[in-house]
């Protein structure tokens, strides 16, 4: 049951990512897909205040970034971790936006197997990001690395 559980995660995970990377496809040009991204990031929870710890703050952001990591050890083999997070900035609460689409809900293992900057690419983000903002969106990709990584330690 757990296994038909976790296919079933990863499969609706693959479609929102093949859907978010279809709606940016259909975006002509660079502002339309800057205006979508800061669209994605209003769409995301707000984070309660007492998460807006130094313990959830995300290093190496030129922003304000925050991210709390949520770990389902129901299997205690590979655990489920979702993610809430919020920034300062617009354009990288977008950026918070599209990696909950990749990461959020999947188990620890499929977490680690992800590339994430495949998927950048695919989006049409990748060449089109300051490198400040490159270097944040790393850094959040290495910290949701690295609960992955502890969650299954």
């Amino acid at each position: 049951m757990t296994d038909t559980l976790s296919h079933a995660s990863a499969s609706a995970q693959r479609a929102a990512v093949d859907r978010l990377i279809e709606d940016f496809e259909l975006l002509d040009d660079w502002e339309e897909r800057y205006r979508y991204l800061i669209e994605l990031g209003r769409d995301l929870p707000p984070l309660a205040d007492e998460l807006r710890t130094g313990e959830n703050k995300v290093r190496g952001c030129a922003s304000q970034v925050w991210l709390a990591t949520h770990v389902d050890k129901s299997n205690p083999t590979d655990p489920v971790l979702t993610f809430e997070g919020d920034s300062d900035a617009h354009i990288v609460k977008g950026l918070i936006a599209v990696l909950f689409t990749i990461y959020s809900g999947l188990h620890a293992r499929a977490i680690l197997a992800v590339d994430p900057q495949e998927v950048f690419s695919r989006l049409g983000l990748r060449e089109h990001l300051t490198p400040q903002r490159s270097n944040g969106f790393s850094a959040m990709v290495s910290r949701i690395r690295a609960d992955a990584q502890a969650a299954l330690a």
